[in-house]
Parts: C-alpha cells; structure tokens; sequence
C-alpha cells in the first residue's frame, strides 16, 4: 500500500507472525532484489485501540509513527474487516491515534488522522539543545543551516530554502541524519514556501532515504512554517508523491493530516521456509 507514494509493505498479523520483523524489512524493502519498498508495517491486534501499527524502515530500524503508513492501515483495517470503527483508534509506538474515514459506500478514499500536539521541547524531540528550536543555526558538513526542530511522534528537522527541485539530497541527508545535534537520528525536510496556504517539500527519512512523501514531516513542516511566521495554521503541503492537507488547530493545539491511501497489490511471500500471506505496497 502507499499513501502518495510513500509506500511500505503490510503484513496482517491478525493471521501471522512475524519473528524479525527488522530483517523482514531488509528483505523486503530493497527495489532491485526485494519487493520494493521504504519499509515494512505490521498491523496487529491491539488491548487499547481497534488495531495496532508497527513501523520499520528499510534499513530495519524501528520507526515511532508513519503519518502516511497509519492512513494505509486504518484503510486496510475497515476494508477488510478486523475493525469497522469509524472514527478508528490504532495504536502506535507514539500513542494512540484517532482517525476518522471518508467512505464511499465500503471503501475508504481519504483518511484524517489526529496526530496530536507537536512536541517542542529540544529534549523530548530529541535534539542536543533545551527549550525550543525555531530558527537556530547548526552547521552541518561545513555549511550553516537555519533549523526548526519538531517531534511529531518521530523527530524531524525542517530547513526553508529557496528552492527545492535540484537539491542533491543523496549527498545531503545523511549529514542531517548522523549529525551529533540529533541523538536518535532524524528526519529532515526541506521546505519552500510558494505562499501562506501552500508549502513544497522533499524529504530525507531516517533510515530509507528519499521517499515520495512523509506524513509526519508534513506535519512538521506546517509546524514550523507557523512557528516562522511563513504560513497560516492551514495549509496544502505538496510532496514528491501528492499533497497532504495539514491543520494546527489552536482550540487543542492538535494537528491534523488529510490524505489519500491506496492498497495496489497482495502477494505471498515464503519466510524461513514457510509462506505467509502478506499484504504489500509498492510503487
């Protein structure tokens, strides 16, 4: 499944298990030899909400949240049966979101995801610093960069540039993600402000690389663009695979994520020795 072009593949766990799930995105993830992928989500039952999400990038590391891999599971979930909630509650490594579906008769063609309120605190996002980062320097690779850190569940680090479109990200990102300001790592987007109700990004994830879209980092981005005082609490964010609807709402200080998401294939894959049937995503 992906949601605009951000895509992973699923493994219904109400019916299998999955051992290692870091070594099954490993496997699967690579476009080449692999299914192609930036990842792997399980969807599993869950004791507090209607289903619960895990998350793992390609490299096999655990991810906290995936905005656009939770539309993908809530879809999964009410279309084939393990939970017909609407709203829908899923349980993830950064809490229990609420999600309410835009149905068209049994099928479920955009999702709205409560990501609840944006975490500040350099420490809790984590970054090496206290208090908020809105504006600060870093230098990264011998260049200096103005950064706004924000946690959406996961950590991200937004850069407002000039212009997005010719940005060697292959040779930037991995400076930003192994950067010693960013103990967990981090997620980086770089943002270019087209006016203040619409917003262009392309993103380095934490251990996939480049992908078509992040829906946490959309989130980030509208984030820090209010923070900056570069856009509404409303705005269109455009991203590589399609755009992403974002709301700061200021009664709750939640953010909300409107988005489309999108089963493409089902296949079977044999895993040490035995087959598991799983639902996966490709591009």
């Amino acid at each position: 499944m992906h949601g605009i072009g951000n895509d992973y593949v699923y493994v219904d766990c109400f019916e299998h298990q999955v051992a290692d799930p870091a070594a099954l995105a490993r496997r699967v993830s690579p476009r080449n030899t692999g299914i192609g992928s930036d990842g792997l989500i399980l969807i599993c039952p869950s004791e507090q909400a209607d289903c619960r999400m895990e998350m793992y990038n390609a490299d096999g590391g655990r991810g906290e949240m995936c905005g656009n891999g939770i539309r993908c599971v809530a879809k999964y979930a009410y279309e084939h049966g393990r939970s017909r909630t609407n709203p829908m509650r899923v349980e993830t490594d950064a809490g229990v979101k609420s999600i309410v579906l835009n149905l068209d008769g049994d099928r479920v063609n955009q999702v709205t995801v409560d990501m609840d309120a944006p975490i500040l605190d350099g420490a809790a996002i984590p970054v090496n610093a206290e208090g908020r980062v809105v504006d600060g320097a870093l230098e990264v690779a011998g260049q200096d960069y103005k950064v706004t850190c924000v946690s959406m569940g996961n950590p991200h680090c937004v850069v407002f540039v000039d212009e997005v479109v010719g940005m060697d990200l292959e040779e930037i990102g991995p400076n930003f993600e192994k950067h010693p300001f960013f103990p967990n790592g981090v997620n980086t987007e770089f943002v270019r402000v087209d006016s203040p109700t619409s917003l262009t990004m392309r993103v380095w994830e934490r251990g996939s690389g480049e992908t078509a879209a992040c829906g946490t980092g959309a989130c980030a981005v509208l984030v820090a663009a209010v923070l900056n005082g570069h856009c509404e609490r409303s705005a269109t964010v455009h991203l590589n695979g399609g755009d992403l609807k974002i709301e700061w709402r200021e009664s709750d200080d939640h953010v909300l994520m409107t988005g489309a998401a999108e089963e493409v294939f089902q296949g079977t894959l044999e895993i040490a020795s035995r087959e598991i049937t799983a639902r996966e995503v490709a591009s």
